[in-house]
């Protein structure tokens, strides 16, 4: 049976360096979601043409727009890389680029060509879940967060805090705070028959 093997991770977009090329919808869209979920990330955004909404929404964060045909020339000090252009042979000359300079880059909607998928997220606070389907079905992942944002109490935040303020209370190695905390929240998450 195939399974998902993908490995997840929660980077801090603030010491990264993101570049989206194009300036269409799914450029705006993938903008979008990147600053909800880290509003503090450093984005250029490089296209002939840019949307108003994201030059909107690129005046509430950290976002450079470069008016410009992509050239690889824009891929210096970048991390990460996500394409988004209505032209195949662009997305795939990016795609062949970041390869060679070793840099992650996603090709939107195109799964070969994307070294990492961006999934489902839901942030309560400091919790935040990410949701995958191993890029085979976008609104699954959809429905799935909403499930999530519906289940995970308001009130997780206090949870974390307050569990955080008693971990540096508790006395003896890694292995005996860890079972103390175990014993203390097995009640948290109750199973339904």
């Amino acid at each position: 049976m195939e399974r998902n093997n993908l490995y997840p991770v929660f980077l801090k977009a603030k010491n990264l360096n993101v570049l989206i090329v194009g300036g269409g919808f799914v450029a705006e869209e993938k903008l979008t979601f990147l600053l909800k979920s880290s509003p503090d990330a450093h984005v250029t955004m490089v296209s002939p043409m840019f949307r108003e909404g994201t030059i909107a929404l690129a005046k509430k964060g950290d976002v450079t727009l470069i008016e410009a045909a992509y050239k690889k020339k824009y891929l210096k000090g970048k991390h990460i890389v996500i394409a988004t252009t209505d032209v195949p042979k662009v997305n795939i000359k990016v795609h062949k680029h970041c390869r060679k300079k070793s840099i992650l880059v996603n090709v939107a909607d195109n799964p070969p060509y994307c070294d990492f998928y961006m999934g489902g997220i839901v942030t309560k606070g400091h919790v935040k879940v990410a949701i995958s389907t191993n890029g085979k079905s976008p609104t699954t992942a959809k429905r799935l967060r909403q499930f999530f944002e519906d289940v995970i109490p308001e009130n997780v935040d206090d949870l974390v805090k307050n569990l955080n303020e008693y971990r540096k209370t508790i006395k003896g190695d890694f292995e005996q705070k860890v079972e103390t905390l175990n014993e203390v929240t097995k009640g948290l998450i109750q199973k339904k028959n």
